[in-house]
């Protein structure tokens, strides 16, 4: 069931690449933020395993400029045996977007809803000015999160606010034909990439309801055994929030 609230976070950064998976040997970004990005950045900030969140919008605040640079990244993928880096090194050529700013709207989805997890809880509860109760919203506020949020690759660093509701996207139309939506995961674990196509940002919007959202809604969440050390960890977090909210 998807809940109707929106929460809003803002991010900005430096540098970002939202790798094409076509054009992988050398990265070449696309010109805007992907959902699957959103989303990891939203999980970053807030994740509980009773809920997904729902990319509703992606906003581009910036216009869009691009970056020539070259990184070192080596020709394997990591396996059992460590990579001795000195000799799998390659310098590549990656085109990235500079100076970015976004605008995520989002909503929490749950597959099971339930008094005790409310979403309320987690983006506000109804009546109250604001939302400003919500565990997301007060997280954002503090800047607290579960690992430091990126834009597309670890090195290049997002930072999140809250925003000052001055905010405008940019007035532009900007075709991008297909993108990777994310990557849905089977009932047995087994991963396939969703893509959509005829894709556009429209005014400085990227629009995310479409139909291979809902599907993305029914993936396997990837949840740890209850029994597990990161379940405890989960189960005292969330012991702390509620005692903070009814304080």
């Amino acid at each position: 069931m998807l809940d109707e609230r929106i929460v809003k976070v803002k991010v900005t950064g430096l540098f970002a690449c939202f790798t094409r998976p076509d054009l992988k040997v050398e990265r070449m970004t696309y010109p805007c933020m992907t959902p699957s990005a959103a989303r990891g950045i939203l999980d970053s900030i807030l994740w509980k395993p009773e809920f997904q969140w729902y990319v509703r919008r992606i906003l581009v605040l910036n216009p869009i400029r691009f970056a020539n640079i070259k990184r070192n990244e080596i020709n394997s993928k990591q396996g059992k045996v460590p990579i001795i880096i000195e000799e799998h090194r390659a310098q590549r050529n990656s085109v990235v977007l500079r100076d970015v700013a976004y605008i995520i709207e989002a909503s929490i989805y749950q597959k099971e809803k339930s008094e005790r997890n409310n979403p309320g809880k987690y983006v506000g509860r109804k009546g109250i000015d604001g939302d400003n109760d919500g565990m997301f919203v007060r997280r954002v506020k503090r800047g607290q999160c579960w690992r430091r949020p990126y834009l597309g690759t670890r090195e290049f660093a997002a930072e999140f606010m809250e925003p000052d509701g001055t905010e405008q996207p940019i007035a532009e139309t900007i075709p991008i034909g297909s993108m990777l939506f994310d990557i849905y995961y089977d009932e047995k674990g087994k991963p396939e990439p969703v893509f959509f196509y005829d894709v556009a940002v429209r005014d400085g919007v990227l629009d995310c309801k479409v139909p291979e959202n809902d599907k993305m809604m029914q993936s396997s969440h990837i949840r740890p055994p209850e029994d597990s050390e990161v379940s405890a960890f989960i189960y005292d977090f969330n012991m702390k929030e509620a005692a903070e909210v009814a304080g």
